[in-house]
């Protein structure tokens, strides 16, 4: 559908797209720019940047496609569903699954899973995630547990993306790591980005450095070679937690990428996979306004290595147990 406008006058010059997402309520910021890109949102009949400045007196032209339809397949694949109506479905994810396809993974993710949920029970899914993504607002790691939170419609998407843009999301995550830190709760406070030598990682050594913040509180220790941690991001960086918790000297136990071999076995505690498990997650219900909160305790295969580490305390050594507590933190970190 194609449709044009003219800018009024005493419109502030600003960008493009900037300006186009307060208008279009219904398009998502990336998807404007992308139909920037390709020429298909100009200005005055000519191909811009999103980042153009637009002035009283343009003519903006818009050729807005239909949706497509989703050309993923769904796939028979288990749900552990703590939550369901209209607007949003939360579930308690295992470790092992991808959560969306990509090169090397375009079935078997926990979006062929949602696909297949939905064309069962009749419902629906937001699109604006696109194709591959349809309903995400957030996601976890291949090997991370635990609670995320799924989007059915395009309203109740941009609800909860806004919410975790204003840092107003509820989440907790729990870690096994290697070695104690030496303060029992601390505020790690390091910019991160795309590592310069290695980019399937992240550190400090980069050229883009994000500011990156987690609070982290020790829960108990294992004698002196492991803990169980508590964790509250305050900002959503890729792999925050982990480069977090290694910039210690503590990596997460199971986690070869940024801990090495040293991570798989505690003195004969063998660890399947890394140990990190998103154990609480909070928001305001897009429809109705009420709080949601949900908690789930960490899997089996995690709970297996916890037992196991407690067989290494030394009889008679203070225990340490601190309560569970809820702090304020942001997306999309693990």
């Amino acid at each position: 559908m194609i449709t044009e406008f003219i800018i009024t006058a005493g419109e502030q010059p600003k960008r493009l797209d900037l300006f186009l997402v307060n208008r279009e309520r219904d398009v998502s910021r990336s998807a404007l720019q992308r139909l920037i890109e390709l020429g298909r949102i100009r200005v005055n009949d000519q191909v811009v940047k999103p980042s153009h400045k637009i002035k009283p007196g343009d003519t903006i032209t818009m050729d807005v496609p239909k949706p497509e339809p989703l050309s993923m397949k769904g796939e028979a694949i288990p749900l552990e569903v703590l939550f369901e109506d209209e607007s949003l479905l939360v579930l308690n994810k295992p470790p092992g699954i991808v959560v969306h396809p990509a090169p090397g993974n375009w079935t078997g993710t926990l979006v062929n899973a949602l696909l297949h949920h939905f064309q069962i029970s009749g419902g629906t899914i937001s699109t604006i995630g696109g194709k591959e993504r349809p309903g995400l607002v957030h996601r976890l790691d291949k090997e991370t547990s635990g609670v995320m939170v799924i989007t059915k419609t395009d309203t109740a998407h941009r609800a909860l993306a806004s919410q975790f843009k204003l840092h107003t999301i509820t989440r907790v995550y729990e870690a096994l790591i290697w070695g104690v830190p030496k303060k029992g709760r601390g505020l790690i406070d390091l910019a991160i980005g795309r590592d310069v030598k290695d980019r399937k990682k992240f550190s400090a050594r980069t050229t883009s450095p994000k500011e990156s913040v987690t609070e982290y509180v020790v829960d108990r220790r294992y004698g002196k070679v492991a803990a169980h941690v508590l964790l509250y991001p305050r900002t959503g960086r890729t792999h925050q937690l982990r480069v977090h918790l290694t910039s210690l000297g503590c990596p997460i136990l199971g986690d070869h990428t940024y801990g090495g071999q040293k991570v798989r076995t505690v003195q004969g505690v063998e660890v399947p996979r890394v140990m990190l498990h998103a154990r609480t997650l909070g928001f305001s219900h897009p429809a109705t306004g009420n709080v949601e909160n949900f908690t789930r305790p960490v899997p089996g295969d995690m709970e297996k290595v916890m037992n196991e580490l407690e067989q290494l305390i030394v009889p008679g050594e203070k225990a340490l147990r601190r309560p569970l507590t809820v702090m304020r933190v942001e997306e999309d970190v693990c």
